[in-house]
């Protein structure tokens, strides 16, 4: 049977419309952030590598930078809806050409981030069973069993991710904040103290790296945008999905972070983190709790990671359709399953990728935590804070250029296209100053004459540099494809090929 128009269409450029509200969005965004990895993982690094025992006061202060910067992103997500989120929003404030520089920094942030998650679920999979089974079974069979199953999903019905991640979610959650509970009711010093959360904290010498750190934390929640095509009443959605994942997100940080201080001692914190890595949480909670529960939050420990490596490949995968949309990357990456209206080739593509990463990683017997996981997610980090700073100044210009808007309940105020914008720049700017500067703490590296730390964070100077020079040829040769740029599904009707008269059903 011969396709309709708009079946043609649906398959060639357009996500599936009206499936997701904010509290999916929500579920998709704090499973990127990744609750129980980040709390039984980061947190407990950032103590290590920064020797600061203030972690929980920098998660709070990111949260609040991070609040202020959704002010201006989602004023522009209310104009603009498009799966490209930085790429879309970035070409349109700050031209095509810059556009997509931050397009190649994106799908290499977002592959860094989401491929890294595979090295981290490989270890701590082998590490449980062998612990308790003394399976011998090499990491890399974990991390392809994940990956197959993170392929499948990414070419299903976005909603029914929804589904999966939800109940993973809610199990991680409550796991964590039920340990935070048991660590509060018993204080390593007697006392129940707020001193690491206190503002002073944020003067400490060496609170650049933890503060770096708690923002690669944070990495996932600016993807609310991603799903804006996918939402019921994007502008409102979107906008509300977006803060009420800082305030949740951020605020499970800061107290989950806080009550294991508590639980270790203000003053012993540093000393646990360092002997006690990614157990520290468990361990804190082992002496009060049956065993059962300690193995429940091992397993959810790798469910958690399970989630964040699915949300990130979903947005890998909705950038890579969002520039084969638009024609500035293969046109088959825009092509959706006409059945689930995922972008199909483009989830295809970033599966095969991850699929390669891994083999290499395993076959050269490179460290799956050190220099998949954690390599990997400090180099993924540091460039979605690349894209938000850069983000941060396109809202200003985009708004410079467009006005305030005539209809009233069109128009942005003053707050939301320069105050907070501006506001956010400055304070991202000071992170990824802090961030790049020390990088060799971050990485963890103590050798002073490694190349690494200076290595890894050139590499997006050359990605950004070949995004430009990208821009640049299409806007040299190839003009109508470049004043698309950034125009999303609009973009993807104009330059579509008309379909054939026997494809349309014409006889």
């Amino acid at each position: 049977m011969s396709r309709s128009t708009t079946e043609y269409d649906k398959v060639t450029w357009a996500l599936a419309r009206n499936r997701l509200g904010a509290f999916p969005i929500i579920l998709f965004v704090a499973s990127a952030a990744a609750p129980l990895t980040v709390v039984a993982g980061a947190v407990t690094t950032g103590w290590a590598v920064t020797g600061v025992a203030g972690i929980p006061i920098a998660y709070a202060a990111v949260a609040a930078v991070l609040g202020v910067f959704s002010v201006g992103y989602t004023a522009m997500a209310r104009q603009i809806r498009n799966a490209g989120a930085f790429y879309a929003y970035i070409s349109r404030g700050l031209g095509g050409v810059a556009g997509l520089g931050g397009a190649a920094v994106a799908l290499v942030a977002y592959s860094c981030m989401q491929i890294s998650l595979y090295g981290a679920i490989g270890a701590v999979s082998a590490g449980l069973v062998d612990d308790r089974y003394d399976g011998g079974i090499p990491w890399w069979i974990y991390a392809l069993a994940a990956w197959a199953v993170v392929g499948l999903l990414g070419v299903m019905r976005i909603d029914l991710h929804g589904v999966v991640l939800g109940v993973l979610l809610l199990a991680e959650v409550g796991v964590a904040v039920g340990f935070a509970a048991v660590g509060v009711a018993h204080p390593a010093d007697g006392t129940v103290t707020l001193s690491t959360l206190s503002p002073s904290w944020l003067t400490a010498g060496g609170i650049g790296a933890g503060l770096a750190l708690a923002v690669t934390s944070y990495v996932g929640i600016e993807a609310t945008v991603v799903y804006s095509e996918e939402a019921r009443n994007p502008g409102r959605t979107v906008r509300r999905a977006t803060f009420w994942s800082v305030a949740v997100i951020g605020l499970l940080y800061a107290a989950i972070s806080w009550a294991m201080s508590v639980a270790a001692g203000p003053d012993q914190v540093v000393d646990r983190a360092r002997a006690e890595g990614t157990e520290m949480m468990f361990l804190l909670v082992a002496p009060y709790v049956h065993p059962v529960w300690v193995d429940l939050g091992h397993m959810l420990f790798v469910t958690s990671l399970f989630a964040a490596a699915l949300a990130f490949h979903n947005t890998v995968a909705r950038y890579a359709f969002a520039l084969g949309r638009e024609r500035v990357a293969p046109a088959w990456l825009g092509r959706t399953g006409p059945r689930s209206g995922a972008p199909k080739w483009a989830s295809v593509t970033q599966t095969a990728v991850a699929g390669v990463v891994i083999i290499v990683f395993a076959a050269n017997g490179f460290d799956p935590i050190v220099h998949l996981f954690f390599w990997g997610g400090m180099l993924g980090g540091l460039g979605v804070l690349l894209l938000m700073t850069t983000m941060s100044i396109a809202v200003v210009a985009y708004f410079a250029r467009r006005g305030v808007g005539a209809d009233p309940e069109d128009r942005v105020g003053v707050w939301s296209r320069v105050i907070a914008p501006v506001s956010a720049a400055v304070a991202l700017l000071g992170v990824l100053w802090l961030t790049v500067s020390q990088f060799d703490v971050l990485l963890g590296v103590t050798d002073t004459l490694s190349p690494w730390p200076v290595v890894l964070p050139m590499v997006y100077v050359w990605v950004a540099l070949a995004g430009v020079l990208w821009g640049v040829f299409f806007r040299r040769w190839r003009p109508d494809t470049y004043a698309r740029i950034g125009m999303g599904a609009y973009s993807a009707i104009v330059a579509a090929p008309k379909p054939s008269a026997h494809a349309v059903g014409v006889r």
